[in-house]
């Protein structure tokens, strides 16, 4: 596997019109964002209305700030409260320090073999690529077009836009888990590899970026997303839709199989 982004072949992305299906689709309540890195400060900055922080974050905060008050920031990694935050976009070299995680040991694992096991395990931007990234909503156009899209869901709506992925040319999809830090699963992932990456977002996420304690996050490139909408589109036809109705536990289930199922 690469550690180059994949850059997406996807050339006439409408970010509008794929928000627009996928809200009236899954209803979902918070702003589907792109995030997009840059290779010069320079880069980043030329973007149409970007804001630059005043104060220090986490790339949690960041995040937030697209998805929940739809806004788009730039950063470079000094716009960043530390080094585990810039080392997952590539920011900040995986060097020897950040490797030991060092200031976990006693905060999230028990020994310093535990912290550095999770230092390694995570899944980073190879250091040097780029100087910048930037964040912002989807339907904005700003980035032409983001290198991965995120999308904040609850698990209903989760499964049914992975049941939307897998619609046509099947994949098994697989992803883990390294716990705090969880954003190594998510756009870490889908930036270093170019394949939707599911998370669960962990503490710092929901502490720092405003995520809600029902919520999912996938992050992925934007050539996945015209399939998505033509696999749920497909599945709503078939009374597969959100939100999903409740059937009843002690109901006789043939007559709800029966729309979906039947000849």
């Amino acid at each position: 596997m690469s550690d180059e982004i994949i850059a997406s072949d996807q050339t006439m992305f409408d970010g509008a019109q794929i928000v627009a299906d996928l809200n009236r689709l899954l209803r979902l309540r918070t702003t589907p964002i792109g995030m997009k890195m840059f290779k010069t400060r320079a880069e980043m900055e030329a973007v149409p209305r970007i804001r630059r922080p005043r104060d220090i974050y986490t790339t949690d905060q960041i995040v937030g700030q697209a998805s929940r008050n739809g806004w788009t920031v730039g950063i470079t990694v000094e716009d960043l409260v530390g080094a585990q935050c810039g080392a997952v976009l590539g920011l900040h070299p995986r060097d020897e320090e950040w490797l030991t995680g060092e200031r976990m040991v006693g905060v999230w694992y028990s020994t310093a073999e535990d912290s550095a096991a999770h230092q390694d395990a995570m899944d980073v931007v190879a250091f040097g690529q780029y100087e910048a990234m930037a964040v912002s909503p989807l339907a904005a156009g700003r980035l032409d077009p983001p290198d991965i899209c995120l999308i904040y869901a609850t698990p209903a709506q989760m499964i049914l836009f992975i049941n939307g992925l897998q619609w046509a040319g099947y994949k098994k999809l697989e992803w883990g888990c390294v716990g705090e830090s969880a954003c190594a699963d998510s756009w870490g992932r889908a930036l270093k590899t170019g394949e939707p990456s599911l998370s669960i977002p962990c503490f710092a996420e929901r502490r720092y970026g405003g995520v809600m304690e029902d919520e999912l996050l996938i992050a992925l490139p934007p050539k996945f997303l015209p399939g998505v909408i033509t696999g749920l589109e497909a599945l709503s036809g078939n009374g597969l839709r959100y939100p999903i109705p409740q059937y009843g536990i002690t109901t006789d289930a043939r007559a709800g199989l029966g729309f979906s199922y039947a000849d």
